[in-house]
Parts: C-alpha cells; sequence; structure tokens
C-alpha cells in the first residue's frame, strides 16, 4: 500500500507566498538531522512514483529511510527545501531553479538529473498542429521558464518566430512572426490541461499531461525532443546538504538501472531517464 503523504496546494497556500527562511524545531530535523528520514518533496507524478518506487523496492537494501511528501504545486517544494522543512526536492528542471532562486533568493542546488517529461501540444478539436485556425487560442503556462519551452516548442515546429537569443525567457512579446495569429491563455502550468475544452490547444508539461490521463508519446500534436534538452528534472537540495549521506544513497538510488527500467516500463516514453 502507498505510505505517501499528500500536501496540497490550498493547505500550504501561505508557505507558497513566502520564504520562511527559519524553521523550527521538527522542521529543521527534516534537513539537519542526518540519522531521521530523508524527506523529499515532489510532484504526484512521474516524480513521487519514482520515490515510492525507490522506498519500496531499493531505499530498504540501501539503508535509507525515505519519506515521500506530494506537492501539487511549482512553488512549495522549493520554499520548504530552503526552510528545512524537507530535506530535498525532485519536481524541477534547472532552469526552473535558476530563476527560481534569482528571483526569490533561496538557495537551492541541483544534485542529480533524473529525467525528461517532454513538453507536448495537446488539442481535443483538430487532430494535427497544422490543422489549428488562424486566431486560435493556445494555453501556455505562465512561469518563466514554462512558458519560454512552450514557445519554443510551438517555434520548433513551425507555428511562429521569435526572437533570436531568447531562450526560456521568451514570452510573447517575443514572437516576430504569427502567421496563424495565435492568442495565448497564460496559465499556472498544473491549469493547461484543464483548459482543453475552452481553448483549441494548450502546451502541458508532461507530469501534468500523465495526470491527466494524456500520452505524450500518443496524444501530443508535437512534443519536445529529449535529444540534447538541457530541462532534466532533478533533485535538488539546499546549499550546503549536498553531501548528506542520505542524499547520496537517494541520488545513486535514483539513477540506477532499477529506476531506468521503471521509468522505460511505467511511462512508455512520456517520461525519458537522463542518465
Amino acid at each position: 500500500m502507498r505510505n505517501t503523504a499528500k500536501i496540497t496546494t490550498a493547505v500550504l497556500a501561505a508557505g507558497a507566498l513566502t520564504l520562511g527562511l527559519t524553521a523550527c524545531g521538527a522542521e529543521q530535523d527534516a534537513a539537519t538531522d542526518t540519522s531521521g528520514p530523508l524527506v523529499v518533496a515532489a510532484s504526484p507524478v512521474p516524480h513521487a512514483e519514482i520515490l515510492t518506487f525507490v522506498k519500496d523496492n531499493l531505499a530498504e537494501k540501501a539503508g535509507l529511510d525515505l519519506e515521500v511528501k506530494e506537492f501539487t504545486d511549482y512553488v512549495t517544494p522549493n520554499t520548504a527545501t530552503e526552510d528545512g522543512s524537507v530535506g530535498a526536492n525532485f519536481f524541477q528542471t534547472q532552469p526552473y531553479l535558476d530563476d527560481f532562486n534569482k528571483k526569490n533568493g533561496t538557495h537551492v542546488v541541483s544534485v542529480v538529473d533524473v529525467h525528461l517529461e517532454p513538453l507536448g501540444l495537446y488539442s481535443h478539436k483538430v487532430k494535427k498542429a497544422d490543422e489549428l485556425k488562424s486566431g486560435a487560442t493556445v494555453a501556455i503556462p505562465n512561469d518563466t521558464v514554462n512558458e519560454g519551452r512552450a514557445l519554443q516548442l510551438l517555434a520548433a515546429n513551425g507555428l511562429l518566430t521569435l526572437k533570436d537569443g531568447v531562450g526560456t525567457a521568451a514570452t510573447p512579446a517575443d514572437i516576430t512572426e504569427n502567421p496563424k495569429k495565435l492568442e495565448f491563455k497564460e496559465l499556472e502550468a498544473a491549469q493547461t490541461p484543464r483548459s482543453l475544452d475552452d481553448v483549441d490547444a494548450a502546451v502541458v508539461n508532461g507530469n501534468y499531461a500523465i495526470e491527466a490521463d494524456l500520452k505524450p508519446a500518443k496524444d501530443a500534436l508535437v512534443l519536445e525532443s529529449a535529444k540534447g534538452n538541457p530541462n532534466s528534472n532533478l533533485l535538488a537540495v539546499k546549499e550546503g546538504n549536498e553531501d548528506d549521506p542520505r542524499v547520496k544513497k537517494l541520488a545513486d538510488l535514483l539513477t540506477s538501472p532499477e529506476v531506468k527500467k521503471f521509468i522505460e516500463d511505467t511511462y512508455a516514453g512520456s517520461v525519458v531517464a537522463s542518465f
């Protein structure tokens, strides 16, 4: 039976909006007491599922006491890692982490890359990207990095052209050519799959696509290429905790042949191992 504590965005709304840089007693223990369990904040799919596989099948033999806490947003896992409420997190890419640290003054660092979740364009109204009509509305994630990735995906597939060099910092203001006159609806990343009945298409992060029963490898009109992609999802900790023996054990387990096989067997190309 799955033994994972679930924490919703609503419950932790206050924590998502403020950076509690000091934590008391038990909260600090999650990050500083290396004799206790390693508490890891994770998005439900696929991150918590991968961690649960590790917990149930590999951790005990490796001498790792692992506790998984699920979060449904892209903010709280980093603030909880910063304030010591958890000892690590597993949900984000390096560009997103760099942008988050810069904007919030946090000190969260990467430990190891684990997998890629290809970003995809989905639609309930058309079967091919080139079938989108003039003036079609496309939902895209509204956070800096994922919005940029979404626009890069559309550009790579000929739906628009972006200014040279904008990379993952791209916004709709950086579009130089928009032959289909696409209109963009900027939403929180978790909301994009729920918007599919209201928009013509939506660019959805891999984890949220899987949660919405979409199969990226099959259902996406266009899909982000895994080759040379810098957006692998990673295990992260607060700076200074990289040498925590529990973290090192988890990093080894997350990049083990057993986890690679689990990813391949479970996600059938919708999630791709980065090691």
